[in-house]
């Protein structure tokens, strides 16, 4: 897994100094600073833990993701 920043430019992200190849899947969590997301310790760690799951390729379904995030508002 990395991590790139982009920008989004008529309608599409143009990466900052990198590139991925053609066809990479990817998820874009996207700053807002008026909707700051801060994480207690706790759920920071989990967080990173899923971070670390996923580099290995383990994991669950997108729509068990989606159910399971719903607990955090």
């Amino acid at each position: 897994m990395q991590i790139v920043t982009g920008t989004v430019v008529g309608g599409k992200i143009v990466l900052e100094g990198a590139s991925l190849p053609e066809g990479t899947a990817v998820t874009v969590l996207a700053k807002d600073s008026e909707a700051a997301v801060r994480l207690s310790p706790s759920l920071q760690a989990e967080f990173e833990e899923a971070l670390d799951e996923a580099d290995r390729e383990e994991g669950i379904a997108g729509e068990e993701l989606l159910e399971r995030l719903k607990k955090y508002g």
